[in-house]
């Protein structure tokens, strides 16, 4: 096997070289005075409401679109305050299902906006003048041909500026109406809520409605735990105001566990200096056999009462990442023994949300040290298509905020559940590293569930074993071994491997988490197919994560983002015959910081992976991307954004591309660069620059068509070409962490 290799070297930044052109409707499409009428009337029915129900200190205004948009098609004039993009107005946003013109079904983005009385009556007066505009055009309509006319100036400005009217005339195509939606459901138990964000404070805004909030009841800012009494007060008063909500209280989702019988004598040496992991579970037992490899924290009140049913769970959970191999020696991965580090913070049965997700975020702020948290508690409800729970933002924000990585167990279903189900929270959060189960086989296990998450996002990210019922995992409980099977004791596994690749090897949490996800994909991804094996089952022996075939060159590389575009032409790949006998494959992975409130288009930085040979287009260099991506090619513009995401996954934070292997595959034409390239072009939702700084990691794998191992060739070149290229040698770095966990004795 050959060893994976760290390219070192320069990556050059470059700002976004395209600015904004000339502003036209899309190809063979119009807008009508009829419509322009429609949408005013529409805004004038939401003036006169607010104007009687004047208590957020502005107005929600609801716009459904005609499709799903890129961001460059929100609305960039109409709803906008003075000076302001209308952008940074969103409160939230959602999925509908509805029709095109054409009549077939369509997915629609739906947002919510909160603006000022002004800006509401402003873009009423703009629709008015476009409206007058549009009596004087033959039809009472303008045309895509119309707007390239009037770009090269036959207009007549004397009602409307020619930049203005352009720019209602797009917004208006885009939209198809303006509303209001309520939460017309009714919620009859205490859930935690969110509300839009107004010109008022949550607290003082409640208060007018006789709802009295502490601080104790917020977790953030607009998201608060309400009783069923308060919720119902909301409801009647103000329907408008609630933005989302989940249940508080969940139940464990499910697993089986029965007695197993072991050999009594099992030992384990006294903890030297080996990793530690965070547990966030149930309560710990500290009777067991391995009780001095765990540091365990009660985190429960004293009030709750206990029994020994909440100990099995957790305690259960933490004997796999420290001991598990001896007792399920099929599952042996070479990774050693951890140290954990446990905190309870639930029972067996119902638990609160709200003090879990009270209690997380201390937990990691604490607790520094520990950069690998395994949480296998899951809720038996399932996640909400367009929003994310709760909890899976509180974890998005934690691994935002913190250089840590949650491994968290996609759920299970229940006996009663025949039918597929949705995942449930936290397994919804996009930066956590979401494990699903399979059986021995490699088959979905029974007990399995499903994404995807807001309707797009692959979860869950992978699968591993996680027993079923003609075979279950062994695990640790406080009456002895047992044999279990569940989701949650799936994850513990990918927990050690992932602790291994950060401790032992050294790897950041982005390169880690991309190499994971690439030995599972492997050369057959599964993750476009039915949302429930991600993209594939990770290797059981982590040789074969942190090592490649024979006839592979896998590489890694790592850097952060400063500019649009950060970039390298230069990397070297073997040639036979001036041509490549190489497929290609490579796996991006970042932490993006997240948006609860814009629902839908939940992360707020994007990075577009481009890679593959390098060309000269029209006395530029190129990347010939492996996949065709096209998105961010200058003078593009045919790319609708629900295909971007279908296609090149834009907005998700893991990106995976890949050559299809062929056996009648020939090698790729070189070009006269000789090299290959590797691009990431960034982008933003609502802040500019947000993401500056935002570090990213890159798995690149080359398979040799012809089976020969030609990474020496490779190494040289990489040298030749300035690359610094250090093998990852997992039996050196192993031989560096013990030395570097030895206590030195001064004299």
């Amino acid at each position: 096997m050959n060893n994976i290799l760290q390219l070192k070297g320069k990556f050059y930044h470059r700002k976004n070289p395209s600015g904004y052109g000339p502003v036209n409707l899309p190809k063979n499409s119009k807008v009508t005075k009829a419509h322009i009428e429609k949408l005013k009337r529409q805004l004038k029915s939401l003036e006169i409401f607010w104007n009687g129900n004047n208590i957020i200190g502005g107005a929600l205004v609801t716009v459904h679109y005609r499709r799903i948009v890129p961001k460059s098609s929100r609305l960039g004039m109409l709803l906008g305050e003075s000076g302001k993009s209308p952008n940074l107005s969103i409160r939230g946003a959602k999925f509908a299902e509805g029709f095109n013109e054409n009549g077939d079904s369509v997915k629609k983005h739906v947002f919510t906006y909160f603006i000022s009385f002004e800006a509401l009556r402003r873009s009423i007066a703009c629709l008015e003048k476009c409206e007058q505009v549009l009596a004087g055009f033959p039809a009472q309509e303008v045309t895509d041909k119309d707007t390239a006319l009037i770009n090269k100036g036959n207009y007549d400005d004397r009602i409307l500026k020619k930049s203005a009217f352009l720019r209602i005339i797009t917004d208006a195509y885009f939209v198809e109406e303006f509303a209001l939606d309520r939460a017309e459901e009714p919620i009859k138990e205490r859930s935690i809520v969110t509300i839009y964000k107004t010109g008022v404070r949550t607290e003082a805004l409640l208060k007018r409605f006789g709802i009295d909030v502490i601080n104790a009841k917020m977790i953030d800012e607009t998201t608060l735990r309400l009783d069923p009494g308060e919720i119902e007060i909301l409801q009647n008063n103000a329907p408008y105001l609630i933005a989302m909500h989940v249940s508080d209280f969940a139940k464990l989702a499910p697993s089986e566990a029965q007695p197993e019988t072991a050999d009594d004598r099992i030992t384990i040496p006294d903890p030297q200096n080996e990793p530690v992991v965070g547990v966030i579970d149930t309560l710990f037992d500290e009777s067991v056999y391995f009780h001095k490899w765990v540091d365990y924290h009660n985190c429960l009140s004293d009030d709750i009462p206990t029994n020994s049913d909440d100990f099995f769970h957790g305690t259960a959970v933490s004997s796999l990442i420290v001991d598990g191999p001896s007792f399920n020696p099929k599952l042996q991965d070479n990774c050693g023994r951890f140290r954990v580090r446990h905190f309870g913070v639930a029972t067996a049965g119902r638990f609160s949300s709200f003090f879990i997700l009270k209690m997380i975020r201390d937990i990691v702020r604490q607790n520094q040290d520990i950069k690998v948290w395994n949480l296998s508690l899951g809720s038996a409800m399932e996640i909400d298509p367009n929003f994310i729970s709760p909890e899976g933002a509180e974890l998005d924000r934690i691994q935002s905020d913190y250089d840590v990585i949650f491994i968290v167990a996609g759920t299970n279903k229940g006996k009663m559940n025949a039918e597929s189900i949705r995942i449930g929270a936290p397994a919804d959060s996009l930066n956590s590293l979401v494990v699903n189960a399979v059986d021995f086989q490699g088959k979905p296990a029974s007990y399995a569930r499903k994404g995807p998450v807001l309707s797009f996002f692959y979860k869950p990210d992978l699968c591993y074993y996680g027993g079923d019922k003609d075979e279950k995992i062994i695990v640790c409980e406080p009456l002895g071994m047992a044999a279990v099977c569940g989701t949650s004791f799936a994850a513990p596994w990918i927990t050690r491997k992932m602790a291994y690749l950060i401790h032992i090897v050294g790897l950041s949490r982005e390169v880690a988490k991309a190499l994971i996800i690439d030995s599972a994909a492997a050369w057959n991804r599964r993750d476009t197919k039915d949302f429930i094996m991600g993209y594939g089952i990770v290797p059981r022996r982590i040789e074969d994560i942190t090592h490649s075939a024979d006839d592979e060159i896998r590489f890694i590389m790592s850097g952060t983002i400063d500019e649009y575009e950060t970039y390298t032409y230069n990397i070297p790949v073997p040639q036979e015959m001036n041509a490549y006998p190489f497929f290609a494959k490579a796996t991006l992975a970042y932490f993006p910081r997240c948006s609860r409130s814009q629902g839908v288009d939940y992360t707020n930085t994007e990075m577009d992976i481009h890679f593959g040979r390098v060309r000269e287009k029209n006395g530029k260099a190129d990347i010939k991307d492996i996949v065709n991506n096209k998105q961010a090619d200058e003078g593009i513009q045919n790319i609708y954004e629900e295909d971007a995401r279908r296609l090149y996954r834009k907005w998700d934070n893991i990106k995976h591309i890949s050559e299809e292997r062929k056996d009648s595959a020939r090698p790729r034409k070189a070009y006269e660069s000789g090299s290959w390239g590797l691009s990431i072009k960034a982008k933003e939702r609502l802040i500019a620059k947000e993401g500056q700084g935002m570090q990213f990691g890159v798995v690149v794998t080359l398979k040799e068509m012809n089976g020969k191992n030609r990474i020496d060739d490779f190494i040289k070149l990489c040298m030749v070409k300035g690359w610094l290229v250090n093998p990852i040698d997992v039996e050196n770095r192993i031989e560096i962490y013990n030395r570097g966990e030895e206590d030195v004795e001064w004299e």
